[in-house]
Parts: C-alpha cells; sequence; structure tokens
C-alpha cells in the first residue's frame, strides 16, 4: 500500500488490450484514488514486444489441438521491460489472470495489497505457453470457476479489490472492516432512511441507540446470512461461544 514516503501502489498491466482499461478506471473510487495520487494503473501492449512485423503474439498449439496459444517471448520480454522500466523488485509479484489459478479471495486481496508493485498478466485465445506458468509467473490467481475471453476483467477486479484496502481510497477505512469477507462472513443486513417505507419498516433495534443490541443484532444477523447463504464459511471463521449457540438455534429452527 501506500508506503510513509507517500508512494501509490502500482498495478502494472500486461494485455494486447490496453485501450479495455481507460473507460473503467475513469470513473468512481480507483478514478479518484489514481488521481489522488494513491493508485497507479499502467499498461503494457504485449504486441510491442512481438518478433515480427505483423506483431503476433500467438501460435497454434503443438500437438494439434484447436485453438492459439499466447507465445512465450512476447510476454517474457513486456515484463523485462517491466522490470526494467518500473525498477520493481525481484520480490515484486507477476500475476497470471487464469480459470486454473487459486480463487480470488478477500484473504488473498489483503495479502496483495501489502505490495507496492503488482504484475498483472491478461491471458487470451486457449491460454499460454506453459513456460509462462513455470518460469515467469509467480502466483495465478481465477475470479470465479468460469471462463472469460480474457484476462482483463479479471485483472480490474483484482486492481478494484485490492485499490479499497489503500488507506484514502475509500472514504473511511474503518468502512471496508465489515465488509462481506472481511471478518469471514457474509455482511449484515443494512438500512437507511426513510425508516418505514412502502409498510416495509426498518428493525427497531437499529433505531433503539442501544448500541450493544444493535452490535449483538447485526452479528447476529451476519451469522445467520452466512449460515443461509454460504454455510461453508463458518467452517474457518472466528467464532465465539455465543456465536456457536446460535448458530446451534438455528440449526434446530
Amino acid at each position: 500500500m501506500a508506503d510513509a514516503l507517500g508512494r501509490p501502489i502500482r498495478f502494472h498491466v500486461v494485455t494486447i488490450f490496453p485501450a479495455m482499461f481507460v473507460s473503467p478506471f475513469a470513473e468512481s473510487i480507483v478514478a479518484r484514488a489514481i488521481k489522488n495520487g494513491l493508485v497507479d494503473v499502467k499498461t503494457y501492449d504485449i504486441r510491442d514486444h512481438a518478433h515480427d512485423r505483423h506483431r503476433k503474439v500467438d501460435d497454434y498449439p503443438f500437438g494439434g489441438e484447436p485453438g492459439m496459444l499466447m507465445k512465450p517471448e512476447p510476454l517474457f520480454d513486456t515484463v523485462d521491460s517491466v522490470r526494467a522500466s518500473a525498477n520493481l523488485d525481484d520480490d515484486t509479484p507477476v500475476i497470471l489472470l487464469s480459470p486454473q489459478g487459486r480463487t480470488l479471495t478477500q484473504r488473498v486481496v489483503e495479502k496483495l495489497s501489502a505490495h507496492s508493485d503488482l504484475v498483472l498478466i491478461c491471458g487470451r485465445y486457449e491460454g499460454v505457453d506453459e513456460r509462462v506458468r513455470e518460469h515467469l509467473a509467480t502466483d495465478e490467481i481465477s475470479i470465479g470457476d468460469y471462463v472469460l475471453s480474457g484476462g482483463e476483467l479479471a485483472a480490474m477486479v483484482v486492481i478494484d479489490a485490492v485499490s479499497r484496502l489503500i488507506p484514502g481510497v475509500v472514504g473511511s477505512l474503518e468502512s471496508t472492516l465489515d465488509d462481506s469477507f472481511t471478518t469471514g462472513l457474509i455482511q449484515h443486513p443494512q438500512y437507511t432512511r426513510p425508516a418505514e417505507f412502502r409498510g416495509w419498516a426498518v428493525p427497531d433495534v437499529l433505531l433503539s441507540g442501544n448500541h450493544a443490541e444493535i452490535a449483538r443484532w447485526r452479528r447476529q444477523e451476519s451469522l445467520r446470512r452466512t449460515f443461509l447463504r454460504r454455510p461453508d464459511l463458518l467452517e474457518s471463521a472466528q467464532l465465539s461461544a455465543e456465536d456457536l449457540r446460535f448458530i446451534d438455534e438455528l440449526r434446530g429452527s
């Protein structure tokens, strides 16, 4: 994250479609973070490092399977150029966005936010030459069990999720602390004005001013929602004895 010298976290995106990143980061929170110098997103066109006049970055796979693979030379050369031009440390993560990678979770996002630089490689076509995985990428991340046309949208997800944890990017960093998954649970229901809308009223406890009861209600509703929608999360969540009793009540209801 932005360090004591005020340097922003820098995302170095390796892609054949750099223009895809212009519009998404010209709006909203990330755009404001870029303007304020908290986040920097740079794109690098893989085709600039192609080895032929047609700027070709893909070729047929050995063995005769259908589809095209991204060639290793342009990817390696692009990342080498990024390392040199941005003066990156040897331990800077080089992340390949791929459906074969480990799943992006909030815990992964938190660990990534500790780095000052991240290199994101956006795959395309049928994938990349295996030597990219073995000798260039230091990590491989998937945003879900489905296949996209390329890694660009996945890279945008990583940039947005990590940027939110940089101090100053979100209006109040405290507002991110009870986000879904940050606590290990799904977030509790939330309400705002008016207190009654079309006959649907805000729960009385939230209007009571009793902060202890409000905190207890929020915790129980978070547990309830997680139990009903993502019970798998309860296996790794940090639960108190009171939490466990409440979950037992839910199981018996």
